[in-house]
């Protein structure tokens, strides 16, 4: 059994906020989110999302509470409840199922003013109870 203690955690988790990726030239937050979530994985806090926030567009002060209201607490959620690849761009597989994780393409790029995502996200539907 492997049993970890926060002291075996990963440098790369407790690095210091300018050692991490910053996000690129006008790249939205879902997809550096995404990116990061492929490189480092969900600490089930927003830490990739505050962190686009803080270095692109830190007056966005409702980006955190915009993601939540879509199911997103957490990076990994905003995908998960929140938005998603659209159809198009996904790639099929054998069984005809998208391939997960799909391959990505570039990022399609936001104004420099804006906390949405490119044209390449879609909100999720959410199920009617």
């Amino acid at each position: 059994m492997d049993i970890r203690t926060p002291d075996d955690r990963e440098p790369r988790v407790t690095a210091p906020p300018t050692a991490l990726p910053a996000p690129a030239v006008g790249e939205c937050v879902l997809c550096y989110v995404d990116r990061m979530l492929e490189r480092f994985g969900c600490d089930t806090t927003l830490r990739w999302a505050c962190r686009w926030r803080d270095v692109r567009l830190p007056g966005a002060t409702g980006l955190e509470r915009r993601l939540g209201a879509r199911g997103g607490f957490c990076d990994c959620e905003i995908f998960l409840n929140g938005w998603g690849l659209r159809p198009d761009l996904q790639v099929p597989g054998e069984d005809g199922e998208p391939i997960w994780p799909a391959p990505r393409p570039p990022c399609a790029g936001v104004g420099r003013r804006s906390s949405q995502g490119c044209a390449n996200w879609e909100p999720r539907r959410r199920p009617r109870w």
